[in-house]
């Protein structure tokens, strides 16, 4: 066990979600059988680590959630190697540079109003007006317009190959035309997954039943129960306990406290990186950001927090990017490190992070100590996620660790690199504006070709690492527990899935 773990606080809606949890354990329905065996009435009954930040709009991170109960669908979906597969339409082809046409499958919404080209017009061009814009949306616009009551056309400013790829995002979700209104987004009951989104209990719990007008194969169980538990000990006791039937990211901490045929160790593409402020504060300074760089040791952070569940940095894309390793290129350019008395007189630096991924406040407490030692003076700022993101988004902290999946928002890295790291970028936690950065990442989006696009994202990589205004510590696997008995839980290194139409209790 490592000598510097901490143990978070729990926040108050974990606390009554945990609490909702044994209760529900204790009491009727058959929750109290052995571990993992079920609600005894055909439900599922899932903790998640994030609650949600905007009451399930899926213009941000609440979209994943959406996707990974199986309540939302786009036009694709993504396969396993990150190609574009049939979701909502069953074929695409390219009709010039700039435009797509999509043929739409026969389905209808939750609400039974039909899948057509208008309603995907419309969900389309709500996305592309949101604010902020979804992250998939950075490094592009789409105009999207109907071609008959089954086919859509989606133009774009620039030519974009990776198309397909990007309407398989869970931002991008078709939704019904009830799903609009008052300013705001609902998906509750407006979306088309096998599973409808009908009672929401803000950040404790959700409600979820099975659609059955789904255009697919249904799903095998009747209903999700979901609780929100942000304290990742907390998610690991209750699948022990029989009172979950899925523990979404269960802490390495708490792997070896569980039968083994309750672990899942999924490779993933997630990165965890130390997020430096370029735009204010004493990491505007590229040498201090530098000597933050230099102080980072991520071997320590692997074998003395992940307990050897995670990987050394290689840079922003690790193992999970296969073919990344092969492709690097030499980092040039960086800043010297400030020297120890410059650092020392840098001011005192707030790094934050947060509670749902339990790892993270003793990855907090570990960097601590890594940039003490080079003469930092660190306070440390710790809080549930949906308390930080607005601030984080906002520059008001010095330094931020978050874990991100550079696959996440279409497959490929280059809009990640968009989000994260260009002046426009939506989720430019490093408030980073650097011309050279910006003509990279341009570049992995006209890429024609996978090889091309590929090189490309490697000298994107390359730029972004020699400002440093992010400092990869170490690539994530994570685990998640499944109970006894539970089959078909998707292990998605891209985490855009988890419970699907297959997911029951055998």
């Amino acid at each position: 066990m490592s000598s510097i773990r901490r143990r978070a606080a729990l926040p108050l809606a974990a606390t009554a979600a945990t609490l909702a949890l044994t209760v529900t354990a204790c009491g009727g329905g058959g929750s109290g059988s052995a571990a993992g065996s079920g609600g005894g009435d055909g439900r599922l009954r899932v903790s998640l680590a994030f609650p949600p930040a905007q009451a399930m709009s899926p213009y941000g991170d609440d979209a994943v959630t959406l996707s990974r109960l199986a309540v939302v669908e786009g036009l694709t979906a993504l396969g396993k190697n990150g190609e574009a597969l049939p979701a909502l339409a069953t074929e695409w082809k390219p009709d010039g540079d700039k435009s797509w046409t999509f043929t739409l499958r026969k389905a209808v919404f939750q609400d039974g109003k039909p899948v057509d080209a208008e309603s995907v017009v419309r969900a389309l061009t709500a996305a592309e007006q949101a604010k902020p814009k979804p992250r998939v949306l950075s490094d592009t616009d789409l105009n999207a317009k109907a071609e008959g009551a089954q086919t859509v056309r989606i133009t774009t400013k620039t030519a974009d190959p990776l198309l397909p790829q990007r309407l398989a995002n869970p931002s991008l979700a078709i939704l019904s035309a009830g799903a609009y209104s008052g300013g705001k987004v609902d998906p509750a009951g407006h979306a088309t997954g096998p599973y409808t989104l009908t009672k929401l209990n803000g950040a404790v719990s959700a409600t979820l039943t099975r659609n059955d007008t789904y255009w697919g194969t249904k799903a095998k169980a009747i209903g999700v129960d979901v609780a929100f538990v942000a304290d990742g000990k907390a998610r690991a006791n209750a699948l022990r306990a029989g009172q979950t039937d899925i523990a979404e990211y269960v802490p390495v901490s708490q792997a070896s406290l569980l039968e083994e045929s309750q672990v899942r160790e999924v490779p993933t593409a997630r990165t965890n990186s130390l997020y430096l402020n370029t735009k204010k504060g004493p990491f505007a300074d590229a040498a201090l950001r530098a000597a933050a760089r230099a102080a980072i040791d991520s071997k320590a952070l692997v074998e003395g927090v992940y307990e050897g569940r995670a990987d050394t940095a290689q840079g922003l894309f690790g193992p999970g990017v296969a073919w990344a390793a092969k492709q690097r290129v030499p980092v040039e350019g960086r800043a010297t490190p400030a020297p120890r008395d410059k650092v020392a007189a840098a001011g005192e630096i707030v790094l934050a992070t947060y509670t749902n991924r339990p790892e993270l406040p003793e990855v907090a407490t570990a960097v601590q100590q890594q940039l003490e030692k080079a003469g930092f003076t660190v306070r440390q700022v710790v809080r549930d996620y949906a308390q930080m993101e607005a601030d984080a988004l906002g520059g008001k902290f010095d330094a931020f660790i978050l874990p991100r999946n550079t696959l996440l928002d279409t497959g490929d890295p280059s809009s990640y690199l968009a989000s994260d790291f260009t002046c426009a970028g939506s989720f430019n936690i490093s408030q980073l504006c650097d011309k050279q950065v910006d003509e990279a990442a341009a570049k992995t989006v006209s890429a024609v070709d996978t090889p091309a696009r590929q090189a490309a994202e490697m000298k994107a990589e390359a730029a972004v690492l020699a400002t440093d205004a992010v400092v990869p510590l170490v690539h994530e696997r994570f685990v998640q527990g499944v109970g006894k008995g539970v089959e078909g839980v998707s292990l998605d290194p891209m985490e855009r899935t988890l419970v699907t139409a297959d997911t029951h209790i055998g």
